[in-house]
């Protein structure tokens, strides 16, 4: 089983000089704690579940970027860009160049968008649910299409490309591996099976974790493809102590966490930690916590 960390909060000091030597420092420890991936939040604005829209936020591409030259093995993506952010071609260009200047690290993380708050503050449209599906549908279309070489006119009901020429192509091959936000059972999932490698579940309890997995499954089966194909992660909230001090996790209580992850049949828990900043969650996890879950068999594999 991997360990994944993401990095949703860049208010750690008063000092905004200090903002880039911080989140340096942090990837460089994530790294050598053991950590597989690091990821960021598309968002413009903080949202509301970390801070007030005024606090720091980078924009997330830009991040992965400085992330992977501070960096050499972990794995990079943001959870998850807004189809509505970015041009999707503009989008295929962008993951595109982070995996070749990362030597193939790069996620591909995708997304409906739904922060109103952020579209209109920056003036970005913000079109209703079921055309923000089926722009994301067309965007997965164009991903593929693009990474497979193949430069023929896309004409869809949103998108026109005369051509979609994507030069240099990806180290990975066929492409960077293509994550699907959000959990809904009808729509997302069955683009996850669709067209994705990987899935994401946010703050689930087990039952319904299993009911999300159970329904991807039939996804799968539907169309014919291998449920284990898929990549299944989660994210969580992970605060881990020494001694569990402040309602927090110890490293014997955050091991088993990740243990009954893996027996639900998640290949990768990302955690986010209140504490990055601090020396001690990553001293944890790196000398206590990750050798253990690496051990672990994640079920159905």
């Amino acid at each position: 089983m991997r360990v994944g960390l993401q990095v949703p909060n860049f208010t750690w000091s008063d000092d905004q000089g200090q903002l880039g030597d911080t989140f340096a420092t942090i990837a460089r420890r994530a790294e050598r704690a053991g950590f597989y991936s690091l990821w960021v939040m598309d968002h413009f604005f903080q949202i509301s579940l970390n801070g007030p829209a005024e606090h720091e936020m980078l924009e997330g591409w830009s991040a992965l970027a400085f992330v992977a030259g501070v960096t050499n093995h972990m794995k990079l993506g943001t959870m998850v860009t807004g189809v509505t952010y970015r041009q999707p071609a503009l989008l295929v260009k962008t993951a595109t160049t982070l995996d070749v200047l990362s030597h193939g690290r790069a996620y591909f993380g995708i997304g409906v968008g739904w922060t109103e708050e952020e579209h209109r503050g920056l003036g970005l449209p913000l079109p209703p649910t079921a055309e923000r599906f089926e722009r994301l549908e067309e965007t997965l279309q164009i991903a593929h299409q693009m990474w497979a070489g193949d430069e023929k006119p896309y004409l869809g009901k949103y998108y026109q490309l005369e051509r979609p020429l994507n030069s240099p192509q990806s180290v990975q091959k066929p492409h960077p591996p293509i994550v699907i936000g959000g959990t809904g059972e009808r729509k997302t999932l069955r683009l996850v099976a669709q067209y994705g490698d990987a899935c994401n579940f946010v703050r689930l309890g087990k039952d319904e974790l299993q009911r999300k997995l159970n329904v991807l499954r039939d996804h799968c089966q539907s169309i014919g493809r291998p449920y284990t194909e898929i990549e299944k992660t989660t994210m969580d909230p992970l605060y881990v102590t020494r001694d569990g001090r402040n309602n927090s996790y110890t490293p014997e209580a955050a091991i088993e966490y990740f243990r009954g992850q893996a027996v639900l049949g998640i290949d990768q828990a990302i955690v986010y930690m209140p504490n990055v900043a601090d020396l001690e969650p990553l001293d944890l996890l790196a000398t206590r916590i990750i050798p253990e879950v690496e051990k672990m068999e994640v079920a159905g594999r």
